[in-house]
């Protein structure tokens, strides 16, 4: 089955499995684009009813379940909920399950490479082939050098998140700081095929946030 996708995705992209790899992900970043605006939404409404919220756990703080039913309450009045921000991590599991899948399948991406670099390769097999002072090793230090870039401004717009920085404690704060270096943790260990992947989809997501920043929604 892993067989017949991965070939399928790369005829559909001439034979070049690294474009294959960055179709699929445009693919799928498309795909929960829906799930990305409602997202944005429901962080531009927490962020407008984040004074009464403040108001709401100052007055129920000693009954958990008023605050929850009036909180339940005040985001229903606004056509949201407390959950809807997790929609789009939950539906991006699967894709990203999938392409774990494939990055780490002993057959489906033999022979493919990126620049000379093979795509199923982790970096530490690079070294072990390759050396350091070779050509894959140093795509593998361009594609985590861009994935940490990526992580970098996906953490400083989440520290500039005024629902996160006022609503959330202060582990949680850098708990989410943290993650976007997550990616950067997967590169180091995973196959090039993976880290092109999320360099690609963190690139879309971050981007994708700023724009609809910006945007009335």
């Amino acid at each position: 089955m892993i067989d017949s996708l991965v070939t399928f995705v790369i005829s559909m992209a001439g034979g070049h499995a690294a474009l294959g790899i960055v179709l699929f992900t445009v693919a799928v970043r498309l795909m929960l684009l829906p799930l990305n605006v409602r997202q944005a939404r429901t962080a531009k409404i927490r962020e407008r009813i984040a004074p009464k919220l403040r108001e709401l756990q100052k007055r129920y703080r000693r009954n958990p379940e008023r605050l929850a039913k009036e909180t339940s309450a005040l985001y229903a009045k606004e056509g949201s909920s407390p959950f809807a921000g997790f929609l789009p991590m939950l539906a991006q599991l699967p894709f990203m399950w999938l392409m774990y899948r494939v990055a780490t399948h002993p057959t489906a991406l033999a022979g493919h490479d990126l620049f000379g670099a093979p795509l199923g390769h982790q970096v530490a097999g690079v070294i072990a082939n390759y050396g350091l002072a070779s050509a894959p090793f140093l795509v593998f230090v361009l594609v985590i050098a861009l994935v940490t870039a990526v992580a970098w401004l996906s953490a400083k717009h989440i520290a500039k998140n005024t629902e996160i920085a006022e609503e959330q404690p202060e582990l949680m704060r850098k708990i989410m700081r943290l993650l976007p270096y997550g990616s950067v943790v997967a590169a180091l260990v995973l196959p090039l095929a993976a880290g092109l992947y999320l360099l690609v989809s963190t690139a879309w997501a971050t981007g994708e946030r700023a724009v609809l920043a910006t945007r009335p929604l």
